[in-house]
């Protein structure tokens, strides 16, 4: 059985190291992935030893994979990162203050971070913006936040070029990608993933699978952590009905596809405006409501789980 796994870039956002590759080009194509994605992500954010979803062999059969991505990834090869070295020096995006968007500076010359024991050095080939770095950035957990100023970025993909004493299982040249942060909320990384280089545990990391790019890899995990997990909190399995809210954003439109695809969902419900009703249907939404000119809590029918992936039913974000 072949399903379509797709990732948009509703709440995702490309960024892209300055080296080029045509190795990696970011369009809308399917491709060959394995189901067992989002427990790996999910298992790596639990401090367990950092395992490749190439590794581990799915009980379910491989999926296409199509992510959408809005420019062309930028890779180093495995070769070019290790021959050219680490500088003292790197460009990143930065804010010394909390605030908008204005805060937010490009810099040429910021430090590259250490790497501790435990941790790797990635050569940055993308990275994601997820809601939680605006969140971030306009201060709404600083209290728990690390110190500034910070270098913004949870989701990133790229190439190992540095190994901590410590570190296992990755090597220099090997392609990674996951969630930098172990904790969104609680003392995140001063240097995040919208840098040249970041520095990350390894057990927060997977080996990059060979048959995505790193656009598409680098778009997956924070979004698709929290579909699983919020899934697997409710204790969905096969034969139960959902229905999303949200399900065009960047969650919303994993957790249809987990819930139908890798879960067995019987029915799937997903919310979004007028233009992006096909698109539900397409991730597998068995109905499509048009928020817009329906109230789905005037909904006859009745589902084992509400997902709610935007957050404020009475103020919904357009997806």
């Amino acid at each position: 059985m072949e399903t379509i796994l797709t990732s948009t870039t509703c709440q995702l956002t490309a960024f892209h190291s300055p080296s080029s590759s045509s190795s990696s080009s970011s369009s809308s194509l399917p491709l060959k992935f394995s189901s067992s994605i989002a427990p790996t992500l999910r298992d790596t954010r639990k401090k367990a030893v950092a395992a490749s979803p190439v590794r581990r062999r799915p009980a379910n059969p491989a999926v296409p994979l199509r992510v959408r991505a809005n420019s062309q990834a930028a890779p180093a090869s495995a070769e070019a990162a290790k021959a050219a070295g680490v500088p003292g020096e790197m460009k990143a995006w930065v804010y010394g203050e909390y605030g908008g968007v204005d805060v937010l500076k490009f810099d040429p010359k910021v430090s590259v971070p250490e790497v501790k024991e435990d941790q790797v050095l990635i050569k940055v080939a993308a990275a994601a913006l997820n809601p939680v770095d605006a969140k971030r950035r306009q201060g709404k957990f600083k209290a728990t936040d690390s110190p500034l100023p910070t270098v913004p970025g949870y989701d990133v993909a790229g190439v190992v070029v540095k190994v901590g004493s410590q570190v296992k299982e990755l090597k220099e040249g090997d392609e990674v990608y996951g969630d930098i942060n172990e904790k969104a909320l609680e003392g995140p990384k001063q240097f995040g993933s919208l840098a040249e280089y970041t520095a990350v545990e390894e057990k927060l990391l997977a080996l990059k699978p060979k048959n995505i790019n790193f656009v598409q890899a680098a778009g997956l995990p924070l979004a698709i952590s929290t579909a699983y997990e919020g899934l697997e909190r409710t204790g969905f399995s096969a034969g139960k009905s959902i229905l999303v809210l949200g399900g065009s954003g960047g969650v919303g439109s994993l957790v249809i596809q987990l819930a139908k695809h890798v879960f067995g969902a019987s029915r799937v419900a997903a919310t979004s405006s007028t233009g992006k009703l096909e698109f539900l249907k397409s991730l597998g939404a068995d109905l499509a409501i048009d928020y817009t000119k329906e109230n789905f809590e005037d909904l006859p029918e009745k589902f084992d789980v509400v997902y709610d992936a935007v957050g404020n039913v009475h103020d919904p974000i357009p997806f």
